[in-house]
């Protein structure tokens, strides 16, 4: 994308890059509410988290897979 200065305005970048003015301004939009979200101390954001619950989940299910091998185990081997 072209570089923002003074000379040049929203409607002839986005023109230039041949976007719609309007999704430059929800980009920008969401890009200064994700700013004031990290200012603030929130360091989640809802990819992470979504991704972070993913990622317990499937521990989860891997301890729970690991715990039931280990029990298979002990009774094969027990006389």
């Amino acid at each position: 994308m072209a570089d923002l200065n003074a000379e040049d305005s929203i409607a002839e970048l986005c023109r230039q890059e041949g976007i719609a003015q309007g999704e430059y301004y929800s980009w920008s939009k969401k890009f200064m509410e994700a700013g004031r979200k990290r200012l603030a101390g929130d360091t989640a954001s809802e990819a992470a988290t979504g991704e972070v619950q993913n990622l317990l989940r499937e521990a989860r299910d891997l301890k729970e897979v690991v715990a039931e091998q280990a029990l298979e185990l002990r009774l094969l081997k027990k006389p």
